[in-house]
């Protein structure tokens, strides 16, 4: 594995072009972050960073700074967390400044409103890119259970409106309570 200072480096380069480069909001980023530091960096295991990624989903605020805290913290301790941070708080703090002092021309400017409607269809596509990696990786697994869990957890939110909370917070409890069953198989 590279050296510590190396992986800092190249855990604020990628945190602050990801943040920088990914509109439409945090679940955007997670597509890229596996990109980035799954398939590109090969740092994080696939499996690990569907883990990293419920936690990140699971913990208060937004998923994108979530997500480099967890990332960074698997990586590089206390000093990946902030570094990652900080890569990925600088770019939307700068747009959003930018945007807010000149809030008065873009309201009204038709250009930005077609670009920013343009966008919401790209988001779109994207978010289902994601869903559909994240599938597709529990059902290559081939575990009955996990995918039963799934299609439960899409019944539950997308068919009857349960609320995605208490679809997580159950999720994580099935979760808990699969990882105890097999601790205790593993001790017989």
């Amino acid at each position: 594995m590279e050296n510590r200072k190396t992986i800092l480096m190249k855990l604020f380069v990628s945190t602050l072009y990801l943040s920088a480069f990914t509109f439409g909001g945090g679940y955007v980023i997670v597509t890229l972050m596996k990109k980035k530091f799954v398939d590109e960096y090969h740092w994080i295991e696939e499996n690990e960073m569907l883990d990293l990624v419920a936690i990140a989903q699971s913990a208060p605020g937004p998923i994108a700074v979530n997500g480099a805290i967890v990332v960074g913290y698997k990586l590089a301790g206390m000093t990946g967390v902030v570094t990652a941070i900080i890569g990925t708080i600088i770019p939307p703090f700068l747009i959003i400044s930018l945007i807010s002092v000149c809030y008065n021309v873009f309201r009204d400017n038709f250009i930005v409103s077609q670009m920013l409607s343009g966008m919401q269809a790209g988001v779109g596509a994207v978010i289902a890119s994601v869903t559909y990696e994240m599938g597709a990786g529990i059902v290559h697994g081939k575990n009955a259970v996990s995918m039963c869990i799934m299609a439960g957890a899409f019944l539950a939110s997308c068919v009857f409106h349960i609320n995605v909370v208490f679809v997580v917070i159950a999720c994580g409890l099935i979760g808990a309570l699969r990882t105890l069953a097999a601790e205790r198989r593993a001790k017989k």
